[in-house]
C-alpha cells in the first residue's frame, strides 16, 4: 500500500514539476520531472513485485491473495493470476501506463509540446493511481485468514496465453495515453508541426501493435479454451477492444496525410482524442459489472469511479475541441481528383463507420434496460451484416491504396499497376464461381484477398526495385515493407475469418465405445471414457481416435475439468487437432462413467493456421514499420519531363 501511496505523489510530482518546466523552462526543473516519472515507475514495479510475492508465498492474510491464490496452483497460473482478478489487473495496468509516462519523459531532442504532453501524461497517472488506492487497493488485510484458496478463475487456468494476452492489451490501451497527451498538447500550444506529427504516429504504431497482437491472442485464447468452436463471438469486451483499434489504425493513416501534405489536422487530433475516450469506455465495461462476459470482472466500486472518470474525460476534452480545434489549423485541403490522399480519407470513413457499427450494438443493450428496464440483447446478426459491407469495402481501398500516387493518379501509371492485381482478383472469382460451392459473399472476399496480396507484391516489388536504384533509404524501405506487411497480413486473415465462417461443419452426437461420427470427411470413434485428478482439479476425458479417409491420424481427449474449491461449474477444455487446410475440434459437454459414453461435438473449421500466421504477420508488419531514430531523408532523382507525378510521390507510400 505505501508503494501506491508513493506512486501516486510522485506522479503528482512529476505533473507539478512537468507545469514548472513549462512555466520557466529550465533543464533542472525537466530533469526533476523526468527523475519523478522515473520514480513513480519504480514504486509501481515495487507494488507489482510485492503482489506477486505474496501470491507466490501464499499469504492469504491479503484478501486478494485469499481470493484469487491457491496452494495447488502451478506457478505460472499463480503468476498470472495477479491480472485474473480485478484489484491485481489494476496493479499491472498502473506498471503499464508507469511505463509509457517514463519512455515518453525520456525522449531526446526538443519539443514545445513536451512539457504540457507530460502534465497530461502524469494527470491520467494520478487518476488511475487514485482510483486504485481507493476502490481496488489489493493490499487490503483479509477478513479471515484462511489455510487455502480458491485459486484463479478456472477459464483462465487452462491455456498458457493467459499469461501473454492480458498484458498485451494492458500495453495497447495505456500506450494510447502518449498520443493523447500530445493531441491535447497540440490543442493547447497551437503546435501542429511535422515533427510533432511524427512524435504522435510513432506513439500511436507503439501502441497499436501490443494492441492488435493482445486483440489476435485474445482470440487464439478464446478458441483453445472457450470450447464452443469459434474464436470471435462480438462479445461486450471483446467488442471493446476491437473498437479503438478501429480508430487507431484509422489514425494512423490519416497521420501520413498530415505529415505528408498538412491536411486532416482537426480530424486526427479528434481520433486520437477518440481512441483514448474509447480506452477509458472499454475500461469501465470490462471493470463495472455492466455486462456479462467470461472475460470481464464483476461489479465493485471501480465501475462508479471509472464512469467518473470517463465523464470527466468526455466533458474535458469536449471542452478543448470546442475552443481550441481553431488553433491546430484547417490545413490545406485535400488534393482533388483520385489520388492516395482521397482513398486515405475513404479509409477512414470506413474504419470509423466499423468502430461506430459496433460501439453502438455494444452499449446500446445497456442505454436500452438503463431506460426501459427491459433487457435486451444484440447478438452476432447484426454485427455480421452490419460490419461486412463495411468491411469488405475496406479490402478494396485497402489494396488499391498503395498503388495510387499521392498526387492526382495518371491513368497510364494507374492501369499499369493495377493491371496484374484486378485480373488474378477477377481470375480467382471466376474460377472458384465455376466450381458452384461457393455463395457470392464468400466469393467476392476471396477475390478481394486475391486482389489485396497481389497489390502488396507488385507495390513490394516496385519498393526493392527503387532501394536497388537508391531512390529510398533503407529506414524507408523497411517501413514501407513493414506497412505492406501488415496489408498482406490483413488480406490473408480476412480470407481465412470468410472461409472458417462460410464453411465450417459441425457435428454432435452421443457416443458410446465403439460408436463413430462422421463430420466434414472426419470419422471420430469413441474408444471410451477417464478420469484423472490433478493437483485441485479433477478431470474427466472422452478419449477419441480421429481418422481421415481411413488414415489414422491420432487419439485425442476432449475433457471437462472441475476445480472444486472455486465452486464453478465444470470448464470445457476442446482438443484440437490443427492441420494445414483445417482443423478439427472436439469437445464434450457431458461424460457418462457408467455407460463410458459421453456427448461428442465435432467441428471441422478451415484455414485456422492461415488466421494466425495472418495474425503473426500484421504485428511483425507493425514492429518493422517503427520508425527508429531521426528519419534520414531519401535521395529522389528529378523525373523525367512530362511525369504526371513527382518522384517522390511515385515512390511514397508507407
Amino acid at each position: 500500500m505505501n508503494c501506491l501511496l508513493g506512486t501516486l505523489a510522485l506522479a503528482l510530482g512529476a505533473a507539478a514539476s512537468a507545469v514548472a518546466a513549462l512555466a520557466w523552462p529550465r533543464p533542472a526543473r525537466r530533469r526533476t520531472a523526468v527523475a519523478a516519472t522515473a520514480a513513480a515507475l519504480g514504486c509501481a514495479a515495487a507494488a507489482f513485485a510485492v503482489l506477486e510475492n505474496a501470491l507466490l508465498t501464499r499469504d492469504f492474510g491479503v484478501a486478494f491473495v485469499a481470493g484469487h491464490g491457491g496452494r495447488d496452483v502451478s506457478p505460472y497460473y499463480t503468476v498470472t493470476s495477479l491480472w485474473s482478478g480485478l484489484e491485481g489487473s489494476m496493479v499491472l495496468w498502473l506498471l503499464a501506463l508507469a511505463g509509457f509516462a517514463w519512455a515518453a519523459g525520456r525522449q531526446r531532442g526538443e519539443d514545445p509540446r513536451r512539457p504540457v504532453a507530460m502534465t497530461v501524461i502524469m494527470l491520467v497517472c494520478g487518476c488511475f493511481f487514485t482510483l486504485t488506492l481507493l476502490a481496488a487497493n489489493p493490499f487490503q488485510p483479509a477478513a479471515a485468514v484462511a489455510a487455502d484458496g480458491p485459486g484463479p478463475n478456472p477459464l483462465l487456468r487452462g491455456h498458457p496465453l493467459m499469461g501473454i494476452h492480458p498484458p498485451l492489451l494492458y500495453l495497447g490501451y495505456t500506450g494510447l495515453v502518449v498520443p493523447f497527451a500530445y493531441g491535447v498538447a497540440g490543442l493547447l500550444t497551437g503546435d501542429g508541426g511535422r515533427d510533432g506529427v511524427r512524435t504522435m504516429r510513432r506513439w500511436t504504431l507503439l501502441a497499436w501493435i501490443p494492441l492488435t497482437a493482445g486483440i489476435v491472442l485474445g482470440a487464439w485464447w478464446s478458441y483453445g479454451v472457450l470450447g464452443w468452436g469459434g474464436y470471435w463471438e462480438w462479445d461486450p469486451v471483446e467488442n471493446a477492444s476491437i473498437v479503438p483499434w478501429f480508430v487507431t489504425t484509422a489514425l494512423l493513416h490519416s497521420l501520413m496525410v498530415q505529415e505528408r501534405r498538412g491536411a486532416l489536422r482537426r480530424w486526427n487530433v479528434s481520433l486520437v482524442v477518440a481512441a483514448f475516450l474509447l480506452v477509458l469506455t472499454g475500461t469501465f465495461l470490462t471493470r463495472s459489472g455492466a455486462v456479462s462476459s467470461v472475460h470481464s470482472f464483476t461489479a465493485s466500486a471501480v465501475g462508479p469511479a471509472l464512469l467518473g472518470l470517463l465523464t470527466a474525460a468526455l466533458v474535458a476534452t469536449g471542452g478543448l475541441l470546442a475552443r481550441h480545434a481553431d488553433r491546430s489549423g484547417a490545413g490545406p485541403g485535400l488534393r482533388p481528383g483520385f489520388s492516395r490522399d482521397l482513398l486515405f480519407l475513404v479509409n477512414n470513413v470506413l474504419l470509423t463507420t466499423l468502430a461506430f457499427t459496433v460501439l453502438l450494438g455494444t452499449l446500446a443493450p445497456l442505454v436500452v434496460e438503463a431506460v426501459r428496464g427491459t433487457p435486451v440483447t444484440v447478438g452476432p446478426p447484426y454485427f455480421d451484416r452490419m460490419a461486412i459491407p463495411p468491411a469488405l469495402a475496406l479490402l478494396a481501398v485497402m489494396a488499391a491504396a498503395p498503388l495510387v500516387p499521392w498526387a492526382r493518379a495518371d491513368r497510364r501509371v494507374l492501369a499499369r499497376r493495377l493491371r496484374v492485381p484486378v485480373a488474378l482478383g477477377a481470375l480467382t472469382v471466376t474460377l472458384l464461381g465455376l466450381t458452384g460451392r461457393h455463395r457470392p459473399l464468400p466469393l467476392l472476399a476471396f477475390g478481394l484477398g486475391a486482389f489485396a496480396l497481389a497489390a502488396v507484391a507488385t507495390r513490394a516489388a516496385e519498393t526493392i526495385k527503387s532501394r536497388g536504384g537508391t531512390t529510398l533509404a533503407r529506414g524507408a524501405v523497411r517501413r514501407r515493407l513493414g506497412g505492406l506487411l501488415v496489408h498482406a497480413g490483413i488480406a490473408l486473415a480476412a480470407v481465412a475469418v470468410t472461409g472458417s465462417s462460410a464453411y465450417a461443419q459441425e457435428g454432435r452426437a452421443r457416443l458410446a465405445t465403439g460408436q463413430v461420427l462422421d463430420v466434414g470427411g472426419y470419422r471420430v470413434r469413441m474408444e471410451g471414457t477417464e478420469e484423472v485428478r490433478t493437483g485441485d482439479s479433477l478431470t474427466g476425458a472422452a478419449r477419441v481416435s480421429l481418422s481421415h479417409d481411413g488414415w489414422p491420424l491420432g487419439v485425442f481427449r476432449p475433457s471437462l475439468v472441475l476445480y472444486p474449491a472455486s465452486g464453478a461449474p465444470p470448464v470445457a477444455n476442446p482438443a484440437i487437432r490443427t492441420g494445414p487446410f483445417d482443423d478439427v475440434y472436439l469437445t464434450v459437454t457431458e461424460i457418462d462413467p457408467a455407460t463410458r459414453s459421453a456427448e461428442i461435438g465435432v467441428a471441422v473449421n478451415p484455414l485456422m493456421v492461415l488466421l494466425w500466421t495472418a495474425g503473426g504477420l500484421i504485428v511483425a508488419g507493425g514492429v518493422a514499420a517503427v520508425p527508429q531514430g531521426r528519419r534520414r531523408r531519401a535521395a529522389i532523382p528529378r523525373p523525367p519531363d512530362g511525369a504526371a507525378t513527382t518522384a517522390r510521390e511515385e515512390a511514397g507510400t508507407r
